[in-house]
């Protein structure tokens, strides 16, 4: 008996309070090939949603509206620069701009 006799899988959408969702009647299945199942459902629906952003970004970055992430510890370069050269240590640096240790050496590059 094959895998597609023994599983219904019913991928229109049934809609229930805002959520649209596969129905999948694993009654007659094993365990295993319900979790297979419910991974292809998974794996479809992350494919979906990663295009739809793809799509979007592409259109706002078309539109002019989207430019990326604004780099905002780097707009603080020259704060680090200064507070390096004062001699305050990096630890205390990072916890008065509220930068990470990646972001502190970056920043110490540029400036």
């Amino acid at each position: 008996m094959a895998l597609s006799d023994r599983l219904f899988l019913d991928l229109s959408p049934s809609s229930e309070n805002g959520f649209i969702a596969a129905e999948v009647n694993v009654s007659r299945c094993d365990v295993a090939q319900a979790l297979v199942v419910a991974l292809m459902i998974v794996m479809i629906d992350k494919g979906f949603e990663f295009i739809r952003q793809t799509t979007s970004r592409a259109q706002a970055h078309a539109e002019g509206k989207y430019k990326g992430r604004v780099p905002t510890a780097m707009k603080q370069a020259d704060k680090v620069k200064a507070l390096v050269e004062a001699g305050v240590t990096r630890v205390q640096v990072q916890e008065q701009l509220g930068i990470s240790k990646a972001s502190y050496y970056r920043c110490l590059k540029v400036a």
